[in-house]
């Protein structure tokens, strides 16, 4: 029994030692946000962050006018969408509740035909709807407004719960986005966050340092639709892992060696 007792504490030891070995240290400082901001007034955030029409964008375009009945036409996407109806009455390249932008930047817009929209913001599609529809004497006084349906960002890596953040306000920080993630881990760089975006078809990457308060007022503090964050793992987490692999073998090998001596000792008695 005496044995027995003795193999169990060298058991609880040797787990103890097990876990201790694999806490490493995080540097306080990097783990917190903003560690060089005191108290101050900021200046406002550099650029025009109005979000730009993208390829595969969805845009709810609504139109309203004196007579209800002329503007039936262009909605008709609107209705197919609250109706649960097929899109086959919404016209080429209207989806149910909004209007697919296609790989040239065209939507098929009711009477006027395919609008090139890419690289517009909301604001000059609204200007130029509203124009043409004027122009061409489709409709008296129009008043046109448009959503984006399908505004997200992606948020990976070290987080508490990655995600894919709708945005239905169609405007969201980087520090919001990770908060829509649980935030990032202890073993999660905040001074190196990988950002990809595309514009233009192009791939545009930077690294956002979130113990700097410049990126307060960095033209990538807002994010735009379909923006990537990606926490990278600090030396710590890579650390760890590296000396799980090498070590949870050895331990776990020994300690189904000492259960298997403990069961022979109580077999035995």
């Amino acid at each position: 029994m005496m044995i027995l007792k003795t193999c169990l504490t060298w058991i609880g030891w040797g787990l103890l030692c097990f876990s201790c070995l694999f806490t490493s240290c995080v540097s306080t400082k990097n783990a917190v946000y903003f560690s060089d901001v005191k108290d101050t007034v900021l200046s406002p955030v550099d650029g025009n962050f109005e979000p730009r029409i993208q390829k595969n964008d969805i845009l709810q375009i609504n139109v309203s006018s004196l007579n209800p009945e002329d503007v039936i036409i262009y909605n008709v996407s609107n209705m197919a969408s609250a109706s649960g109806a097929g899109g086959a009455n919404a016209g080429a390249g209207a989806m149910l509740g909004g209007f697919l932008v296609d790989e040239q930047g065209y939507i098929q817009y009711p009477v006027l035909g395919p609008v090139k929209v890419t690289g517009l913001t909301k604001k000059a599609l609204t200007v130029y709807l509203h124009d043409q529809l004027i122009e061409r004497k489709l409709l008296v006084d129009p008043v046109v407004s448009i959503r984006f349906l399908n505004y997200r960002v992606t948020i990976l890596g070290e987080v508490s719960k990655p995600t894919v953040v709708n945005v239905t306000n169609e405007k969201i920080s980087v520090l919001e986005a990770l908060g829509m993630a649980g935030d990032i881990t202890v073993f999660g760089k905040r001074n190196n966050i990988l950002l990809i975006r595309e514009v233009d078809g192009e791939r545009i990457i930077r690294r956002i340092d979130l113990n700097d308060k410049r990126i307060l007022n960095s033209p990538y503090y807002f994010l735009q639709s379909n923006d990537i964050l990606y926490v990278e793992p600090n030396k710590s987490k890579i650390a760890t892992a590296d000396r799980s692999r090498q070590i949870l073998p050895i331990v776990l090998s020994s300690l189904s060696l000492l259960v298997i001596i403990l069961d022979r000792l109580v077999v035995n008695k």
